[in-house]
């Protein structure tokens, strides 16, 4: 097989898998995660890793859209109250590095809302008030070859290295969300360019 058959192989089942998960996500779910940001205060917003790049996007784009919008943990950021959101992937739903923030973002009154690949892990049905299942394969990590360890079902399986799916999917999901925001909230894209930076 030649290099450019290899590449399209590689990229017509990438599509694929992504058509896959579109199609299997949760409508009732999705309307709920948008209806959760336009009548929060202010929206956290945190993930580690790949996840954390997907969701940084999103962040730049509810600032966007007018929200006040805070990356957990920068300089900047101010204290959770009730009425605000933290949204965090926590895609294996028990990531051990994401247990204090959800549960102390519990404490402050403020609603949890979890974006998982997992919606039995034990952080998700601990902490999050709210769940969106992203029905993509995750990386399981060290965890994979423990019998006792929670289990991915209903998600569709991938070709890609470790969580790609998850990651890539996430990354586009939240674009569509944040349309779908724009819409519910009235606002147009200028509106959007408008709160867009102004310094570069």
């Amino acid at each position: 097989m030649s290099y450019i058959d290899t590449y399209r192989k590689y990229y017509q089942a990438i599509i694929q898998e992504h058509e896959a998960v579109f199609e299997k996500l949760d409508m009732e779910q999705l309307k709920g995660f948008v209806d959760l940001i336009v009548t929060s205060n202010k929206i956290f917003v945190h993930g580690a890793g790949r996840e954390g790049i997907s969701l940084r996007g999103f962040a730049m784009r509810l600032a966007h859209l007018g929200k006040p919008t805070y990356w957990l943990m920068d300089d900047t950021t101010i204290g959770m109250h009730e009425g605000d959101l933290l949204i965090i992937s926590d895609g294996f739903g028990d990531v051990g590095i994401h247990r204090r923030i959800e549960e102390r973002a519990s404490k402050t009154g403020a609603k949890v809302a979890i974006i998982t690949g997992l919606p039995e892990g034990g952080n998700v049905k601990n902490f999050a008030d709210f769940v969106l299942f992203i029905p993509a394969a995750v990386y399981m990590g060290k965890d994979r070859d423990d019998p006792d360890a929670p289990r991915q079902h209903d998600v569709v399986p991938t070709i890609q290295p470790m969580g790609n799916l998850y990651e890539q999917h996430l990354y586009l999901l939240m674009d569509i969300a944040a349309i779908l925001i724009k819409d519910e909230m009235g606002l147009t894209y200028d509106d959007m360019e408008a709160n867009h930076r102004n310094i570069e």
